[in-house]
């Protein structure tokens, strides 16, 4: 049962994931309340579920990476409840709350279910992964191109350079607003590509997938588009900064997707 309670947990805080991916783009500030609530519930389970697993087991729940991934999100929620009680501040649910769905869908893992039993549906779910992973790219290419045009209209603009006809570049605004919705896009189909890539997997080859250096190498490129994500609706980092990141996160996938595709292999030859 402990699975169950689990993955009752990883269900409550997807609502989290859907509240955090909404503020960016400014139309989630009023549902912040409900999404608590299901945060808070989340924990709940999330507590019966190690309970019951540490009965079941015998020994305190911290013997595999399934269960250190359950332990430490739930350690993450419970120090920002106790953070949001005494002060109040929610900002920090647009980062936590993604990072402690995805680490519990992890920990939800660790016990395999019925393979597919439909093909059909099989490759439905893989085409979904792939083309919402795909349209998260042609995003964040937009974010990276818009970035690099960004810094050199700064750049020129420093130097009093005015371009004009053919070369004239966009105004810096225009382009900080392309880099910021490119960037929130991509950062949306790519969470969901990495839900469907992670689901996916667990059904295809059970445990396994967590050995998987394509699979790591994404969720680490997922961490890092999520901190950039944070430290532009936190911070409020516009401009040359995020320009910069954007640049980053577009390296990282480009890394992601060489390995997906075999550079890995050239590479340890």
């Amino acid at each position: 049962m402990s699975v169950f309670w689990l993955r009752t947990a990883a269900a409550l805080y997807s609502c989290g994931l859907i509240y955090a991916l909404l503020v960016m783009f400014r139309k989630g500030s009023r549902l912040f309340t409900p999404a608590l609530a299901a945060f808070t519930a989340g924990v709940v389970f999330h507590l019966v579920s190690i309970v019951e697993l540490r009965a079941e087991l015998g020994h305190f729940p911290i013997s595999n990476f399934y269960e250190t991934s359950s332990l430490c999100a739930f350690l993450i929620a419970i120090f920002f409840l106790l953070a949001y009680t005494v002060y109040r501040v929610s900002i920090f649910s647009v980062c936590l709350f993604p990072l402690v769905f995805f680490m519990t869908l992890i920990g939800a893992t660790e016990f395999p279910i019925a393979p597919w039993t439909n093909p059909g549906v099989r490759n439905a779910w893989l085409l979904v992964h792939v083309a919402t992973v795909l349209i998260g790219y042609a995003a964040l290419i937009l974010a990276a191109v818009a970035a690099v045009v960004y810094l050199i209209q700064e750049r020129q603009l420093k130097r009093k350079i005015v371009g004009s006809g053919t070369f004239a570049l966009p105004p810096l605004a225009t382009l900080d607003t392309i880099i910021t919705q490119a960037m929130n896009v991509g950062f949306l189909f790519i969470t969901i590509g990495t839900v469907a890539g992670i689901s996916w997997a667990f059904i295809e080859s059970g445990t396994r997938w967590i050995r998987d250096p394509k699979i790591a190498f994404f969720l680490f490129t997922w961490g890092f588009y999520l901190a950039m994500i944070f430290l532009r609706v936190s911070a409020g980092w516009r401009g040359r900064r995020i320009a910069w990141l954007a640049v980053s996160v577009l390296s990282c996938a480009l890394a992601t997707w060489g390995i997906h595709f075999g550079l890995r292999s050239l590479l340890v030859q």
